[in-house]
């Protein structure tokens, strides 16, 4: 089970396994995710897999299929056959998004992981209002949220963004980085250890894959050109994968995300804008609006600033 542990498995995990009680069936870990087939890791190797039609149909529009990230147990795919998904093993956090589009399903990005790290670019100006929402929907996931602020050596203010930053970012580390110049990198590595998994989440051209290669050592990911006026990247990963960094950590690296809508998000909301709840509970009404009543302290604190 070495193999296994490598990619995250442990006791948690074999007592899960024991609860299903699946003799037949081989534990893996969902380490790619395609747009026709998954591939898994399991003890002897990878292979590709598809998931069973019955639990397709049980999953289907509940976040249920699986992800990258997921512990999953297997039957077949031998040498070069495809692997059926029987289970999903319980998830012990997942991070979620509404389905882009106007579907309104659930879409797991990755499952199990323990630490999100929120990538935002300093070669163009900051959006805290999209910072707010990756927040939000990082805390609902039940992981730990991180801002990595990459490209640092082309921000005319580094220190600045940071202030900015810490501003919307209550209780999450901010990290400054620089994947060409290697600013930043030693104390991010540093706080990495074996089988701890990562979620990395950012829209494209912000750094995503560089951030990789440099903690990796080598160039594993390709990356691409950041172009027209408003230093849009293009979408130089495909899939999603879990990457294994020669620290002993695990990275999803994700498609740059345009689109990010709130799949559910009450805790994540509450966490992120704890200021403001506390502020709320001033309200002369318990039902307040913040829109004009009476007594609002919520009204009170934006007209003081």
């Amino acid at each position: 089970m070495d193999e296994l542990r490598a990619w995250g498995w442990g006791e948690a995990w074999e007592a899960a396994l024991e609860a299903v009680a699946a003799q037949e069936l081989v534990p893996g870990r969902v380490v790619a995710e395609y747009r026709s087939e998954l591939r898994v890791r399991t003890a002897d190797g990878e292979r590709k897999a598809r998931p069973a039609g019955s639990l397709r149909h049980r999953a289907a529009g509940r976040g249920e299929l699986p992800a990258v990230g997921d512990w999953v147990l297997v039957e077949g795919g031998d040498g070069d056959g495809m692997a059926v998904i029987r289970e999903v093993l319980p998830r012990r956090s997942r991070f979620s998004r509404k389905e882009a589009g106007e579907r309104t399903e659930e879409q797991v990005v990755a499952a199990n992981i323990d630490r999100v790290w929120i990538a935002v670019a300093l070669d163009q100006p900051l959006s805290l209002r999209r910072i707010e929402r990756f927040l939000a929907v990082a805390w609902d996931s039940g992981a730990q949220p991180e801002l990595i602020l990459t490209k640092a050596d082309l921000a005319e203010d580094p220190a600045g963004a940071v202030r900015a930053v810490e501003g919307v970012a209550f209780g999450v580390p901010v990290r400054l980085t620089s994947g060409l110049t290697g600013e930043g990198m030693a104390a991010l590595e540093g706080s990495l250890a074996p089988g701890l998994t990562v979620a990395l989440l950012g829209p494209s051209g912000v750094g995503k894959s560089t951030l990789i290669n440099r903690l990796a050592g080598s160039e594993i990911l390709r990356v691409g050109e950041v172009w027209g006026s408003d230093r849009r990247g293009r979408h130089t990963t495909t899939h999603r994968q879990l990457v294994r960094l020669p620290c002993g950590a695990l990275v999803v690296d994700t498609p740059g995300m345009r689109e990010l809508q709130l799949w559910e998000g009450e805790e994540g909301i509450r966490d992120t804008f704890g200021d403001i709840e506390e502020l709320a509970a001033e309200c002369r009404f318990a039902d307040c609006s913040h829109q004009g009543e009476p007594g609002c302290a919520v009204e009170a604190a934006v007209a003081a600033g």
